[in-house]
């Protein structure tokens, strides 16, 4: 009976192990890469760094990308190192995907997108998600120009402004203004398009969030299998065990 008792212990010590690495692999999901210059766009041949270390106060993360499909270290040397990520001289058809961090290969932090041109204009948008209701100011740049140009913003391949200063600001941003964005200079260029993510605002008396849900639909097969956890951890303790098919002699 001890035996039975300590085996039911072990095997709910081991789901809430389960539990506590989904949440805490949730909980990374909401924090995001450090990236220097903090943009989403960079010139070719710049230098980026990608930076994991102190996430979530913890220490030991890698730095990882997908470029054309393939998932890879950021560097070729970093098969077995952890630490900042540095690009030097970055170039477009290598460097342009997504990053994200990664500890022990199973936690991963959100994804921020790079993207490298060979042009000679850049839009300058938050790497990160933007709070609805946030002040946001886009700049376009022109790496031959010193000072700051007359600029042409589109959003969803259509004009919404233009500025003699190279920049815009959405004051109050709203779930309506996630999109694609782009800047053209006239005789310079156009930039590429990044996405611009906003996300909602909620209150404490808001319903359950998708994240909520995504917790729940992780957590729950795992507490479905608890019938199956303490069935196999009793067979292995010997609670069920053969019928003894010997008998008693029968006495005549």
């Amino acid at each position: 009976m001890e035996v039975t008792a300590l085996c039911i212990r072990l095997l709910m010590n081991v789901l809430m192990l389960l539990v506590a690495q989904v949440a805490f692999s949730y909980s990374q999901k909401a924090a995001f890469p450090q990236v220097v210059p903090n943009r989403q766009q960079h010139f070719q041949y710049e230098t980026i760094v990608v930076s994991c270390e102190g996430l979530e106060g913890r220490t030991g993360w890698r730095v990882m990308r997908k470029i054309k499909g393939v998932v890879k270290t950021c560097a070729a040397t970093w098969s077995t190192s952890t630490g900042p990520c540095e690009i030097k001289d970055a170039f477009t058809e290598v460097d342009s995907g997504e990053y994200w961090c990664e500890i022990g290969g199973l936690q991963t932090s959100n994804t921020v997108s790079i993207t490298v041109t060979a042009g000679s204009v850049v839009l300058e948008s938050p790497v990160l998600p933007v709070m609805e209701g946030d002040a946001v100011t886009l700049s376009c740049r022109d790496e031959q120009a010193s000072s700051n140009l007359t600029a042409d913003f589109y959003k969803d391949g259509r004009l919404i402004g233009s500025s003699s200063t190279g920049e815009m600001t959405i004051h109050s941003v709203s779930m309506c203004d996630e999109g694609d964005y782009k800047c053209r200079i006239s005789g310079a260029g156009e930039s590429p398009e990044s996405w611009l993510t906003v996300r909602e605002f909620h209150t404490e008396s808001d319903p359950p969030s998708d994240h909520t849900f995504l917790i729940l639909r992780t957590v729950l097969p795992l507490v479905m299998m608890v019938p199956l956890l303490v069935l196999l951890g009793l067979l292995h303790c010997g609670k069920f065990r053969e019928p003894d098919v010997s008998c008693d002699c029968i006495k005549t």
